[in-house]
């Protein structure tokens, strides 16, 4: 069914008449009819009965000019909701990881909330493949990921779109500050290197720590032993006091007492965060206030 038909059958039944409906719509009388009668072929019903001169609507035609109102507003609606100009209103569904909703999410949610009062924020705590996951099955409209400079990510599958790059930091090793520090290292391999002999840690949901651990100690000629892994990076600071163990931290996070962060110097070791939608989705006005908040101007 053709719903541009509807407001002719629609505006028969408030009328009561096909010149009346013609003026309302600014067309001819043969029109209205053709229209209404072709809607009658695609709906398999008959919808108006002559009525002397004049026709009425059959009981289908008055049920099916009741669900036409009804269809019609929501199509009304939608188009509404798919302005870009129009208020933002609706539920924007985010996956990401954890620094990046702490650093770049909740710090806006006031400020959203005052300009846009109708739009709300969801957040899901998830790790780059998970989130893109979110993001392809329709199960988020956003996704906040991260790489290394060392360990770039794959390239996204045609149906997502990488946003600008929402912001970088540097990491380095997080090693028990009670420790001797190795002197005069010039390069990231070296630092590794004064630590061949410990237990690593990795990161339970993503590889990429590891990759570039394993690229900056084949630098520096050792094959490392990941012994433990953890997605907290308060965990991580746990296992460095005890003992247990060294692995990449941020270098501008607060650590817990007894944890060093040395500088890798060269190659240095950046996390770069990004936002990733679906195409065609970031002219949608939650969403796009949403990425203005965050990275400025949407996606570039």
């Amino acid at each position: 069914m053709d719903t541009r038909r509807l407001p002719y059958l629609v505006e028969l039944d408030r009328l009561g008449s096909m010149r009346a409906v013609a003026e309302t719509l600014a067309t001819s009388t043969s029109v209205v009819s053709q229209q209404i009668a072709a809607l009658a072929r695609e709906v398999g019903a008959t919808l108006v009965e002559p009525d002397g001169r004049r026709v009425r609507l059959t009981p289908a035609g008055r049920r099916l000019a009741e669900h036409g109102r009804g269809i019609l507003s929501a199509v009304d609606a939608a188009r509404d909701d798919l302005d870009p100009a129009a208020e933002p209103s609706g539920t924007v569904r985010v996956a990401g990881f954890a620094t990046a909703i702490r650093r770049s999410l909740v710090p806006i949610v006031a400020g959203l909330a005052v300009r846009h009062p109708a739009l709300r924020l969801t957040f899901l705590e998830q790790q780059p493949a998970e989130a893109l996951a979110l993001l392809e099955s329709d199960g988020a409209d956003l996704a906040l990921v991260y790489d290394y400079d060392l360990a770039p990510a794959a390239p996204l599958p045609p149906s997502l779109r990488g946003g600008r790059r929402l912001w970088e930091t540097r990491w380095g090793l997080g090693v028990p500050d009670d420790e001797a520090v190795p002197v005069g290292a010039a390069t990231s391999a070296e630092v590794l290197a004064a630590y061949a002999d410990r237990t690593w840690i990795g990161d339970s949901r993503n590889d990429a720590d590891e990759q570039v651990l394993r690229l900056l100690a084949a630098m520096a000629g050792f094959d490392l032993r990941i012994t433990h892994e953890a997605d907290s990076l308060d965990l991580v600071d746990d296992l460095v006091v005890a003992g247990l163990g060294v692995g990449l931290l941020p270098q501008d996070r607060p650590t817990r007492a007894g944890v060093r962060v040395l500088d890798l110097p060269d190659p240095p070791v950046r996390l770069r965060a990004r936002a990733v939608v679906r195409r065609g989705r970031e002219s949608w006005p939650p969403l796009a206030a949403v990425l203005r908040a965050v990275v400025g101007d949407g996606p570039g």
